[in-house]
């Protein structure tokens, strides 16, 4: 069944996604980058809406990539994908639910650190069809989080063409964030490691676009001050700075805040400065700078190449853990 849906993503992205990304350079993390884009934010899968086929197509289609990426699947049976099915909570209260997080795995290869797992995550999900606004109804999500997803892949990308990392490496793209979590829900009960080996979780979320709030060429890490994590980064050439918006209270609102409420350092990386587009049919392929998402996946490369091989443990500043 895998191998069918698959070629049903690989026949997708050659129909739509060809026709909407920008021209492409010769550089090959370009072409990933603005193919992959174009593809999970192209109005052929109709916005990605949680919990729907089209977010199982997108699952699918990353699935693929981690597959030719070399990283080995870590979802249920053998396969990439996590199938997350049960009653979660919502906001008018429990709810039955189908949704798919999406696993890969690389392997550490030192035996002292083998064992310690560095978490990189992004959300597969966006707002799928929703009113029209200018006669569009479809929600695309480039920025949230088709961007954050390519970073992961490409993170993913760069690690498995290089020397096995000393640290395992899991990236994990979840499913159903739009509609409160249900796949970090799933995610957490169902670890495809032990959480306790998980020492840090980078999620990616809107890098789509330059920030005005920083320099041109940072991120933001969400709780910057919140752990030691993002000035060790830092050190060692990541542009991550605080995020400059600490009223819109952005480490609760992903992915990570559900992690660090386990105990895990899980903060975000993003350089969403609260553009118009955000939640709107306008967060199209049009709109992503892909200069600035090139240059902010390119400058965390080497930063997580040494975290994955570190025995740095990040650790939560005194009073500062959720």
């Amino acid at each position: 069944m895998i191998r069918a849906k698959i070629s049903l993503a690989a026949i997708l992205i050659c129909l739509f996604a060809g026709a909407q990304q920008p021209q492409a350079k010769h550089d090959p993390s370009f072409q990933h980058i603005a193919g992959e884009l174009g593809f999970l934010s192209s109005d052929a899968m109709h916005g990605r809406g949680s919990g729907t086929p089209d977010e199982l197509l997108a699952a699918t289609y990353i699935a693929s990539e981690l597959m030719q990426a070399g990283i080995a699947p870590a979802g249920d049976n053998g396969g990439y994908i996590q199938d997350v099915s049960g009653t979660f909570p919502f906001r008018t209260g429990p709810k039955a639910w189908h949704t798919r997080n999406v696993i890969g795995v690389l392997r550490g290869h030192d035996p002292k650190l083998r064992d310690e797992v560095v978490l990189l995550t992004a959300h597969l999900d966006h707002l799928g069809i929703g009113k029209p606004v200018n006669g569009d109804e479809i929600y695309n999500g480039a920025d949230d989080d088709a961007s954050g997803c390519v970073a992961v892949l490409q993170l993913a990308r760069t690690l498995a063409a290089g020397k096995p990392p000393k640290r395992t490496v899991v990236f994990t793209f979840f499913g159903s964030e739009e509609t409160g979590g249900q796949g970090n829900q799933y995610f957490l009960e169902h670890p495809p490691v032990p959480l306790k080996s998980i020492v840090a979780n980078l999620e990616f979320e809107m890098i789509g676009r330059p920030d005005p709030m920083v320099k041109a060429d940072e991120l933001w890490l969400t709780g910057f001050e919140r752990s030691n994590l993002g000035p060790e980064l830092a050190k060692h050439g990541a542009k991550v700075v605080a995020d400059p918006h600490p009223e819109q209270h952005f480490f609760q609102r992903s992915d990570n805040f559900a992690l660090a409420k386990q105990g895990i350092v899980a903060q975000t990386v993003s350089s969403f400065g609260l553009h118009k587009d955000y939640h709107q049919p306008s967060d199209d392929l049009a709109h992503i700078d892909f200069h600035h998402m090139e240059s902010a996946i390119q400058s965390l490369v080497g930063p997580v190449q040494w975290l994955a091989n570190s025995d740095f443990k990040p650790e939560w500043v005194a009073g500062k853990k959720p």
